[in-house]
């Protein structure tokens, strides 16, 4: 029925989630995630809505501001990137550079997380969810270089490595399971769109009533169906163009196969040859091989 079906997340980040009013999901989700209680500001600009036809199905993305200040990106992603590592650390090293005012120290940096709602399969790996963060170990001692107590004080934190950007990556077409915990829920809800009544991870409730697909007039619903429309032509198209270079790698190794087996049996009749005492003017016309390579056989 159409009073339980929800909006797509990355749909409702674009439309529905910037209003001040529903930032109970987003903090539901990254309370969930982060593993601390988060609360919402405001929302600052970010490369979200893009103009471009492809770009803006196949991704968006969200840039909010903590009440410690903090700065989180939360980006969906539906088209496999190669390079999408880089990306991510390129978008962190934007926001640590461009979110600091000219003339402050080093103090002044923020603390960036990078959120990645992947529908691809991103890496070689075997979970649905990864962190990243950064420390430092001894190469001798394998020790973790720790905060001084006068820097734990200073910067309000324990670890150096809360003082860097993180990461989380969310490969939610490789979750397959039952959802047991909150955040099992949130991955769930990404996946399938769909939320269990008996579900309780922060900001699901939230999301039950503020993401309602009866709740968008006609013609959000038709921008709505249009963009699902968009979001499956997008991942036909790369299957179509995974298929079709998987068969012309095929036909192409096939090929170079085939060359290279006729060009080891000119060789071979070359040899065979030149131990009977042949010419190498007459190999050459007999093989079709360069009468230098002939004669280093």
């Amino acid at each position: 029925m159409e009073s339980n079906k929800y909006i797509r997340f990355d749909w409702a980040m674009k439309r529905l989630l910037r209003n001040k009013a529903n930032f109970g999901v987003l903090e539901g989700l990254l309370t969930t995630l982060l593993g601390e209680k988060i609360t919402i500001d405001r929302l600052l600009e970010s490369e979200s809505n893009q103009e471009d036809e492809f770009d803006k199905y196949n991704r968006v993305d969200m840039l909010a501001e903590n009440s410690k200040g903090e700065l989180v990106l939360i980006e969906v992603q539906n088209n496999n990137e190669y390079a999408y590592f880089q990306r991510m650390l390129f978008g962190t090293s934007k926001l640590v550079t461009e979110y600091i005012n000219r003339g402050d120290g080093y103090d002044k940096v923020r603390k960036v997380y990078s959120v990645n709602i992947v529908y691809f399969s991103l890496g070689a790996g075997k979970d649905f969810v990864y962190h990243g963060k950064t420390e430092f170990r001894g190469i001798h001692n394998g020790d973790l270089l720790e905060l001084t107590p006068f820097q734990r004080q200073t910067f309000k934190v324990d670890t150096v490595s809360a003082l860097y950007p993180e990461y989380y990556i969310l490969k939610v077409n490789d979750f397959n399971r039952v959802a047991k915990t909150p955040l099992e829920e949130w991955i769930y809800y990404l996946n399938t769109g769909d939320i269990p009544s008996d579900a309780s991870a922060p900001g699901l409730e939230q999301a039950r009533e503020q993401l309602k697909l009866n709740r968008m007039t006609k013609d959000e619903l038709k921008a709505y169906y249009r963009h699902l429309d968009n979001i499956v032509i997008l991942r036909d198209n790369i299957n179509t163009e995974r298929a079709e270079g998987r068969a012309e790698g095929r036909a192409e190794g096939r090929a170079e196969g085939r060359a290279e087996g006729q060009q080891e049996e000119r060789i071979k009749n070359a040899r065979n040859l030149k131990r009977l005492g042949v010419s190498p003017e007459i190999i050459t016309q007999a093989t079709g091989l360069p009468k230098e390579e002939v004669e280093k056989l």
